[in-house]
Order: C-alpha cells, then sequence, then structure tokens
C-alpha cells in the first residue's frame, strides 16, 4: 500500500506507539485520584502539556486538551459568544474546515451577522475586504492557518495583528499547519489556537486548544474540574500521552518537510503535469504546505480516479475527510471559481515524514495511464 493521505490523518510514529504503551497497560489510574499510583499518570500528562506548549511556543498553564480539532474550533467559538454577548458579528473565509462553516451556520440561524471572506483564484484571502469586515461589533474571526485541501497559506500573523488592533477576538486553525511549517502561538495577537494530533503523527482523538492567559475559557463541556475547569471530563491519558510524544518529534517536522518533502512534492506535480494533458495544480500560484498538492484532472471524476487509485493500492482523496462523498466541487474549490470541470476531478496527494521517493515514482508511474484509460473508456 502507498499512503498519500495524510492531510486526513497519519500514521503513529513509532516513537507515540512506544510512548503509549505504558499507559495502555501498567498505567490505568485515573490521573484525578489521589494516591500514589495515579501520580505515573497525572504528571506523564503535565509532560504532554509542556511538550505541546513548547511546540507552539507558548505556556503549559495555555493548552488545553480536546478531543481534536473540531472540539477546539467549537470551543473557541462557544468561548466568543459567551465572553463577548454583546457583539454580534462574526468573520471566517469561504474557505475554512467544515466545523468552522457548521459553527458559522449555526450563528446565522440564531441572528447573527457572519461575513464570509472571499479567496483569489489562488485561494489566497481577500485582505482588502478582510480589513473593512473588522467593526467594534465583531466577536471573533476564525481562519485557518493552511488549507487542508489545496495546501495555501493564510497570512494570519498579519490577519491576527488587524483584529487586536480593534480588540477583536481572533482563532487560527493551525491543525494542517504546526508540524509542518513553522508556527508560534503566541505571536501577533491570537486569542485561540486549534491542533489536532492524528494529523502529526499522534492517535486519534485527541486535540489542543492554545487560549490566551488573557482569557478566562467557558467549558463548552461542563462537568468536572478537568484541565483546570476549562474542559470537563475524565483525561484521554493514551491520546495526550502520544500528543505530547509527537509534539516533541514534530519540532523538526517543518525542517524536515522542507528539506526532503517539498522536492519529492513538486518533482511530482512536474512530471505529472507534463506527463497528463489537461491537469493543474489547485493554488500553485500561491505559498503552500511543502506536503500538499490538489491535482485537478480535466473531465474525469475524482471517484472513478480514486476508485482506480485504490485497486492499484494508492491511498489518496478528493479533498477533506470530512467531506467525502461529495458529488459536487468542494467548497474550497467553489470558492477559488475553478470551471466545474476541473473541480470535479480533484486529487488530493498529501505527503508526510514517512513518503520515500520509491513511493511517488511509483504514482507518478500509474497516475497517466489510468487517467488515458478513464478518457477514453
Amino acid at each position: 500500500m502507498i499512503y498519500f493521505d495524510n492531510n486526513a490523518t497519519t500514521r503513529m510514529a513509532p516513537e507515540v506507539r512506544a510512548a503509549v504503551l505504558p499507559f495502555l497497560d501498567a498505567y490505568y489510574a485515573n490521573p484525578s485520584s489521589p494516591y500514589a499510583f495515579a501520580r505515573k499518570t497525572s504528571v506523564a500528562i503535565a509532560d504532554a502539556r509542556e511538550a505541546v506548549a513548547s511546540l507552539v511556543g507558548v505556556r503549559a498553564p495555555d493548552v488545553v486538551f480536546t478531543s481534536g480539532g473540531s472540539e477546539s474550533i467549537n470551543t473557541a467559538f462557544h468561548a466568543a459568544r459567551t465572553l463577548r454577548p454583546k457583539r454580534r458579528q462574526f468573520v471566517v473565509s469561504t474557505v475554512e474546515h467544515t466545523a468552522t462553516l457548521a459553527c458559522a451556520r449555526q450563528l446565522d440561524q440564531q441572528g447573527f451577522h457572519v461575513v464570509r471572506i472571499p479567496v483569489d483564484a489562488a485561494g489566497r484571502p481577500d485582505m482588502d475586504a478582510y480589513a473593512n469586515s473588522l467593526t467594534d461589533d465583531t466577536a471573533l474571526v476564525s481562519i485557518m492557518a493552511a488549507n487542508n485541501e489545496t495546501g495555501v497559506l493564510f497570512p494570519v500573523e498579519e490577519m491576527a495583528a488587524l483584529a487586536a488592533e480593534r480588540d477583536i477576538y481572533f482563532h487560527c486553525d493551525a491543525t494542517q499547519a504546526v508540524g509542518k511549517m513553522p508556527f508560534r502561538a503566541d505571536q501577533s495577537g491570537m486569542t485561540f489556537v486549534s491542533l489536532s494530533g492524528h494529523k502529526l503523527h499522534a492517535p486519534k482523538g485527541i486535540g489542543a486548544l492554545i487560549t490566551a492567559p488573557s482569557v478566562t475559557l467557558p467549558p463548552l463541556v461542563a462537568g468536572g474540574e478537568q484541565e483546570q475547569g476549562r474542559r470537563a471530563g475524565t483525561e484521554n491519558v493514551i491520546g495526550i500521552v502520544g500528543f505530547g510524544a509527537a509534539a516533541g518529534l514534530a519540532t523538526e517536522g517543518p525542517a524536515l518537510l522542507e528539506r526532503r518533502i517539498r522536492p519529492l512534492r513538486d518533482e511530482m506535480e512536474r512530471r505529472v503535469c507534463d506527463g497528463v494533458d489537461r491537469v493543474r495544480v489547485a493554488g500553485a500560484a500561491a505559498p503552500r504546505l511543502p506536503n500538499t498538492s490538489l491535482l485537478l484532472f480535466e473531465d474525469i471524476p475524482s471517484e472513478a480516479l480514486l476508485a482506480r487509485l485504490d485497486m492499484e493500492g494508492i491511498c489518496c482523496s478528493s479533498g477533506s475527510a470530512c467531506t467525502a462523498g461529495a458529488t459536487e466541487p468542494s467548497h474550497v474549490l467553489a470558492a477559488m471559481h475553478l470551471p466545474p470541470k476541473y473541480g470535479l476531478g480533484a486529487v488530493r496527494i498529501s505527503f508526510s515524514r514517512y513518503t520515500e521517493p520509491n513511493e511517488v515514482n511509483e504514482f507518478i508511474n500509474r497516475i497517466g495511464p489510468l487517467v488515458r484509460s478513464l478518457r477514453t473508456s
């Protein structure tokens, strides 16, 4: 099997697996329990919190562990509504993750005003429209650092700074960015930052919300006093320990991907575009993550091409795993105003630190014949 869907999820790193194994068996105590046996788990959680905080340049107390990116995003919106109840406007981009857009739709239904910032044909945000959208009535801006489908990077530091000038909360969805590019959550006035462990070789079901020290986070999940009262529920010790171990590995991720994975990605794009007719790369004119490529094949349904690739043992997707099965171009491609003949033939390739050159060559050798076969069938 050749796995090229690392923006959907990543394999657990061997170092992460080794770190969590003792907590599957020997150290099973509830970390909130008062006896010495529980001390091992509570210390492991504290160590993991330090590792995640260090990865994004914040203090350990600023890290709140959640079940993943979607919960973190929802918590940021909940916090803004709770802490800024008189403000009625929210700002997002048209290409955000489905969790963010779902929160925006809920706000629409509840009578709030949601401004959706457009993007250009390369997937870059309209910064004039963004700057003009910010008002004294804006409670929260929620913008992704890197798009999960195209890999296009957003100028989130600049956008956060503009929001901070107006005393507006800024939430950055950094789930696809951290571990792949340099990123710090303590700069430019970011109020909230969402992270997801399974995007950087940790287990699934664990994430974090980074919260600025000036904000007292109201819990989305009510109950006990876990996470300093900010997120109730017995801690997911296995996930948290794994996230901490993965965070330690991710500190070297940006340099590793830039040195080894970006050249593989660029070579793949060049050879596919040279060897296959009527194909383009979405977002190629914009700065992108080093591991991500969204190939658009004209007049080929992506479902058919993905099925053929699957039969060949190659795992890819048409975009976000959260929108799998859709029969229309993704909201990201629609927002970029790409012709439908391209948007319906999207295949996302996303590499990881474990991607090997021979796997990339195998994909390049197989994609051309598969495309030509589908076009003549």
